[in-house]
């Protein structure tokens, strides 16, 4: 399982969804989507403009975590 730990980066931060969108240019809908943990997929582009804004590296973004079962 991928953990996103993006709302609470952006928490501390004490950062917008608007703030995100102006500071990485990217689609609104691609931030939302993240925010709330519904995406499925993400780009390179879209995780290398995340990093630079919000300066942080993608594992702490993303965590990977085994599954209980596993």
């Amino acid at each position: 399982m991928v953990e996103n730990r993006l709302s609470e980066i952006m928490g501390r931060k004490r950062l917008k969804i608007s703030d995100v969108v102006k500071g990485t240019e990217l689609a609104r809908n691609t931030v939302v989507e993240l925010y709330h943990g519904r995406a499925k997929r993400v780009d390179l582009e879209t995780l290398d403009k995340l990093c630079n804004f919000l300066d942080v590296g993608i594992g702490e973004i993303f965590e990977h975590k085994k599954d209980a079962g596993c």
